[in-house]
């Protein structure tokens, strides 16, 4: 992969930063980890889903109530990625890592890996957000082009126009195909996977095959094969949806900015990492408490990535601390006050990003 570094001889707005929210937790006498407001989400959503499965396959439920019941049950899978498995991947659900390595498995029985989500979004999205040629999370192109320096394709065009179907469609993609690719390439995009123990090939097939078993043989053979496809479809619809559309509006939006890097190049940034990370990404909907727990605080992106081993519970009350040192060190705090503005903003960019570049426009005329 690329070498990135970044200019961290000027440290001071992190290191004041750090000290102030160090300062918050120490006389507020509290841990940075997850507390009762947690743990009730926990049991609320993983019931909820627990429920509803049930329901469907043990109780006899109209046809257009077990859709409705799918579609419910792809946004609260979302919202168990997002509060529950998202905390304890980064260590911040618990102090006991035992603790934090089960619930973290949620990713699994969601139909994912903890595996290559730690080393994919842990390690190389939060430290190298937004550089294009390492961030996997913007590495979706030739489909969509999400940064100006990737390749442009007359498809872009009206990539602003399919975008809800290809978002819709992202965890059916993760489930067949991303994970399997990770696994038998061993590369998460341009970067090395890490080595896997015996354990972690039991865990990645066990999880894999117990997946299948529930979400698809069990109810194919409760409700045929029909019935099952079309509400497998829907669950995975909404889930990709809601999945995507929240990290999408965490970094690809107007006020966010982006790098780029070449395989094999090694490149210096001009900014400390913590600068970087308040630069690439982007806040949304912060006052909306209904918001916040349903998508577990990724509304409070930029706190998220400063302070990755915090519990999102705690990001309403350290955000005003950010917020103070972004002014007092002249940085931006990029934010949208709801949660359709940063939607609107979002498409803006894709839609900008769909025009044929200049220099494409150039090697054309000068081809013909």
């Amino acid at each position: 992969m690329a070498k990135i570094t970044f200019d961290n001889r000027n440290n001071q707005f992190y290191q004041s930063l750090k000290l102030s929210v160090d300062e918050y937790f120490e006389t507020n006498d509290i841990k940075r980890t997850g507390d009762w407001r947690l743990y009730i989400k926990t049991i609320t959503l993983v019931g909820a889903a627990i429920a509803m499965y049930c329901g469907l396959l043990f109780f006899p439920v109209a046809p257009l109530l077990a859709l409705l019941i799918c579609a419910l049950m792809g946004f609260t899978f979302a919202s168990i990625g997002f509060s529950v498995m998202h905390d304890a991947n980064h260590g911040s659900y618990s102090t006991k890592s035992w603790l934090n390595d089960l619930i973290g498995l949620s990713a699994n029985a969601l139909g994912a890996s903890s595996f290559f989500w730690k080393q994919k979004h842990n390690i190389i999205h939060h430290t190298y957000t937004n550089v294009d040629g390492i961030d996997d999370d913007i590495a979706k192109s030739p489909i969509i082009r999400q940064c100006e320096t990737q390749k442009w394709v007359p498809a872009h065009k009206v990539q602003h126009l399919y975008l809800i179907p290809v978002y819709a469609l992202s965890s059916i993609f993760w489930l067949f195909f991303m994970d399997f690719t990770k696994y038998f390439t061993r590369k998460i995009y341009t970067t090395e996977a890490w080595k896997m123990t015996a354990k972690n090939h039991i865990i990645f097939w066990a999880t894999k095959v117990s997946y299948f078993i529930f979400y698809m043989i069990i109810p194919m053979i409760v409700w045929g094969f029909g019935p099952w496809l079309l509400g497998f479809f829907l669950l995975h619809v909404v889930m990709g949806l809601t999945l995507s559309l929240v990290f999408q509006l965490a970094h690809v939006v107007e006020n966010t900015e982006f790098e780029n890097v070449a395989l094999d190049e090694t490149k210096h940034i001009e900014t400390a990492w913590a600068e970087h990370q308040i630069k690439t990404s982007s806040n949304f909907s912060m006052n909306n408490r209904v918001i916040s727990w349903f998508v577990g605080g990724l509304n409070f992106q930029i706190e998220h990535h400063l302070f990755p081993k915090v519990s999102h519970i705690h990001y309403p009350a350290i955000s005003k601390i950010v917020i103070e040192k972004c002014a007092e060190f002249h940085l931006p705090y990029n934010q949208y006050s709801t949660i359709t503005g940063a939607i609107a903003s979002h498409f803006r960019v894709m839609k900008m990003l769909g025009k044929q570049p200049l220099v494409v426009e150039s090697q054309q005329a000068q081809a013909a």
